[in-house]
């Protein structure tokens, strides 16, 4: 006797019927969250390991500028000191110290002597101020600067921090390296909480956009129109009205606060920072320092003795 076998085929059927079905909403849903899987993927494989990453053969330029004012000579050497002191690979970085118009008569002095010395001063063409337009002026100025001086784009990356911000250059250039060339925007995510690029803005603790979103800062209307108020916040406005930034990177949580007094926006320090902020006195300056071990490559020498 015989027993019937009822065929596979039709379920086989339904079987690569249901297969083809979900694999075409995963590529949907994949090419509508494409950016921000690609930013928490690129970025948390360079967070997360030492893995090398598919890098640009070009050497990456980047500017890092610091809001400071006038008054802060002994803060400008200082950093100075901090990121002439650091050794990093495959960039080119330059540290710009940003001002609005000198007042009095010493700063014209002593800013003078640092501009002979150093070379190193933006002078913009502003009334100082933290809130009311010094960053829109800044990023307005930077290609009339440096537009048509050197290869194009000068920059492939801009950044603005804070002085009281110490930034791990090498940790800095080896994030970027990945990363898009351009309608970039990047940094530590407020609110403190998110881990979402797109939820609101990057701190200004320091966060780095690319060079085409400097060059549409300078022709748009959308920054002439809103200037004032925490330039953070006025920033990450202009990203969204003006629908730029699309390729967004959230650094947290290497980047961070100073982690006394503890906050949500903090954690205690540790190897793989890029950046560091509230170092609002000495003390905390040399107890970051002194964790990264930052003077360690001092070479032996006769002419001193520091043990």
């Amino acid at each position: 006797m015989h027993m019937a076998v009822k065929s596979s085929k039709p379920n086989r059927r339904r079987f690569i019927f249901s297969c083809f079905v979900f694999i075409f909403f995963l590529c949907v849903f994949a090419s509508i969250n494409q950016v921000r899987f690609n930013g928490i993927l690129k970025f948390g494989r360079f967070a997360l390991s030492n893995e090398s990453l598919p890098t640009n053969e070009e050497e990456v330029r980047i500017l890092i500028s610091v809001l400071t004012i006038p008054d802060q000579y002994l803060r400008r050497h200082f950093l100075r000191l901090v990121y002439g002191t650091q050794t990093y690979e495959g960039a080119k970085v330059d540290v710009k110290f940003v001002l609005c118009n000198l007042t009095k008569e010493d700063q014209k002095v002593m800013v003078g002597l640092e501009i002979m010395r150093y070379n190193d001063i933006i002078i913009l063409n502003c009334t100082e101020n933290m809130n009311k337009g010094k960053t829109s002026t800044f990023f307005t100025t930077l290609p009339d600067i440096f537009n048509g001086v050197g290869p194009y784009p000068p920059y492939h990356y801009v950044m603005k921090a804070d002085d009281d911000t110490y930034v791990r250059l090498n940790s800095l250039v080896m994030s970027l390296r990945p990363l898009p060339r351009e309608d970039l925007y990047y940094g530590f995510v407020i609110p403190c909480g998110s881990m979402d690029p797109f939820k609101h803005y990057m701190s200004g603790m320091g966060f780095v956009v690319s060079w085409d979103i400097v060059e549409w800062i300078h022709g748009s209307d959308i920054p002439k129109k809103h200037v004032e108020g925490p330039e953070d916040k006025v920033f990450g406005d202009w990203m969204r009205w003006g629908r730029r930034g699309n390729n967004r990177y959230n650094a947290k949580w290497y980047m961070y606060n100073y982690p006394d007094p503890p906050s949500v926006c903090s954690h205690q320090l540790w190897n793989d920072t890029i950046a560091v902020h509230l170092l609002k006195n000495q003390d905390k300056w040399i107890r970051t320092l002194t964790f990264f071990n930052h003077t360690h490559p001092l070479n032996p020498s006769k002419m001193y003795h520091t043990c």
